[in-house]
């Protein structure tokens, strides 16, 4: 009996050491670096806004935050990293619209984006561009219409991976004109690129950061952007409205996630963190260089603003009967 007296106090002395320690640790996040998953190759927007964030986010946090790609099936690889990663904040992911289209289009996922993950902060927003190779010799959005409409089958274009923002924005389009094209992902828009300059694929939709080195350099064309209004670094681009597609508005925004059950304080000290390093203005010139909008938004509107992006994209794929077939 003594001994099971001993035995029972020494678990109930566990069991309050534990809770005690448990808040403990989550105010002291955080007390080392934290990793923050890249789910695309580099050379594109979401490689290009994590290493700025991450530098600033470094100094806000007080902790180093470090960068590291895990590219893979248009962002699942890497988000599946974080989404089964322990819940204590030290994984983190971003990641674009393919964060909600990937669910609608894939028959299985290995993680559930309202059950498994938890959003941080949308940190950033632009449009994309719309380019071309110089192998086809067109040079204005009215000439790829006629040329996609007079050779049905002809066009080959890339994106980012299964599910990207890329690749919507480019299925969107197709149903929108009737123009048949093949889709040809890759595991980033940065590795597209070389096989958009040599012809093997003829246009894409492509992020403003992944594109602005080959279109400054006259290697790729652009024809059009797809936001709104004309991104001060292509200001003599059209938009996709008025090139003649009224609506067409696509916005390549970025968001930071988590994994489920991470400690409340730990949320609050990365959403808090996130605010601040978006307010650097390194940060904002950097973003400006390629067309990015900082935003930043409270946990609570980070949730509802990725249920609501959710449910924006499901109506658009369900409409344009957009498939992985």
């Amino acid at each position: 009996m003594r001994n099971f007296r001993l035995t029972a106090r020494a678990l109930l002395f566990g069991a309050l050491a534990f809770a005690a320690a448990a808040p403990a640790h989550a105010q002291n996040y955080p007390n080392r670096p934290i990793h923050f998953i890249l789910p695309y190759a580099p050379g594109g927007i979401v490689d290009f806004t994590g290493r700025v964030l991450a530098k600033q986010l470094t100094i806000a946090m007080g902790q180093t935050v470090v960068a590291e790609n895990k590219p893979g099936a248009g962002g699942i690889v890497g988000t599946d990293y974080v989404a089964h990663a322990a819940p204590d904040g030290y994984s983190i992911v971003l990641m674009d619209p393919g964060f909600v289209a990937n669910p609608i289009l894939q028959k299985t996922m290995p993680y559930d984006i309202f059950k498994d993950m938890v959003a941080v902060s949308i940190v950033s927003s632009s449009p994309e561009v719309l380019v071309v190779s110089p192998t086809l010799g067109i040079k204005t959005y009215a000439d790829l219409v006629a040329y996609g409409k007079a050779n049905p089958g002809k066009l080959n274009y890339g994106s980012a991976g299964v599910g990207t923002a890329p690749h919507l924005a480019a299925e969107m389009w197709k149903a929108r004109t009737g123009i048949a094209a093949t889709h040809v992902p890759y595991k980033g828009i940065g590795p597209s690129y070389m096989d958009l300059m040599s012809g093997k694929i003829q246009m894409e939709f492509s992020s403003i950061a992944g594109a602005l080195p080959f279109t400054s350099k006259g290697s790729v064309i652009p024809l059009a952007t797809t936001g709104e209004k004309r991104p001060a670094v292509y200001p003599n681009v059209p938009t996709m409205i008025e090139a003649g597609l009224p609506g067409f508005d696509v916005d390549l925004w970025l968001g930071v996630y988590t994994a489920a059950k991470t400690p409340p304080e730990a949320l609050a000290k990365l959403n808090s963190g996130i605010a601040k390093a978006l307010q650097a203005d390194e940060l904002k010139t950097a973003f400006a260089k390629f067309g990015l909008t900082p935003r930043g938004t409270s946990l609570a509107e980070s949730a509802a603003f990725t249920r609501s992006e959710y449910e924006k994209w499901k109506k658009v794929i369900t409409d344009a009967h957009i498939t992985l077939d």
